[in-house]
């Protein structure tokens, strides 16, 4: 398996103990810029500054509060933050088998490729009754001084870990207060046949990062001396509702 290894551990579940090589399943691929001084192009540095004396203050003078109200703190020492964390572990603890279909993908975070680690037999069982059962172990596990709760999931033949948002970290949907607004049937047909016309396989491979290209056409421009024009931004007007049924006919008519 390509990439290095994160974390070395065990799944355990029941009495057996499954040992696991983690290694991160998705990587960042962002143009970096780097904050200059745009007189001499040379690069900016952050610096702590004291709100009150207005000076620069050195690491060995900072310390962590906490903002009980306002502009009243309690100081937390390093060795007290250290006891309140959690103790490094070597296990990824599952508690609960759920069905995956149950976990709604609000819930989900990073996600990461669990390699076995020394023996397969194990594994590939684990493996193959996720897949068979068509569930998802919720497991807890520290890595790094940090706690997780995470999904031990199948995909293909490889198990996945996901950590997952904790459920007081979630919005409820309910909070946006929508409003109802009446669909007619033929409105409703046509945006339903619509979708059938677009409907494809999922290939991701398909599409590209067009944000992240056109930066990168920017910067091979200036790097050759080349003048860039600034055009300005087009602005979409959302559909009226009275012009709904009138929009959908003329978007069937570009995909038949």
């Amino acid at each position: 398996m390509s990439g290095r290894t994160l974390w070395k551990g065990y799944i355990q579940f029941g009495n057996i103990n499954v040992p696991v090589k983690l290694h991160t399943a998705v990587k960042e691929d962002r143009i970096q810029f780097h904050l200059l001084h745009k007189r001499d192009h040379v690069k900016l540095h952050q610096q702590m500054i004291c709100a009150y004396e207005k000076v620069p203050v050195p690491a060995e003078e900072w310390a962590k509060g906490f903002e009980l109200e306002d502009r009243k703190y309690i100081l937390i020492d390093p060795a007290e933050l250290e006891q309140a964390g959690p103790e490094d572990g070597r296990m990824i603890e599952v508690h609960e088998f759920v069905k995956t279909a149950q976990i709604d993908p609000i819930f989900l975070e990073r996600m990461y490729y669990l390699e076995p680690d020394t023996t397969l037999k194990g594994y590939n069982a684990l493996a193959g009754a996720l897949k068979e059962t068509g569930t998802a172990g919720i497991c807890t596990w520290t890595m790094r001084r940090r706690s997780y709760l995470g999904a031990l999931q199948i995909n293909g033949k490889v198990l996945c870990l996901s950590t997952l948002r904790y459920a007081d970290e979630v919005i409820a949907v309910k909070s946006l207060e929508l409003q109802k607004a009446p669909v007619s049937e033929k409105e409703l047909k046509i945006a339903s046949d619509l979708i059938s016309q677009l409907s494809a396989s999922f290939q991701p491979q398909k599409f590209e990062n067009e944000h992240q290209k056109k930066l990168q056409a920017l910067i091979d421009k200036k790097a050759r001396g080349e003048k860039i024009t600034v055009l300005r931004p087009r602005h979409l007007k959302p559909t009226a509702p009275d012009k709904l049924l009138e929009v959908l006919e003329a978007s069937m008519k570009k995909v038949a």
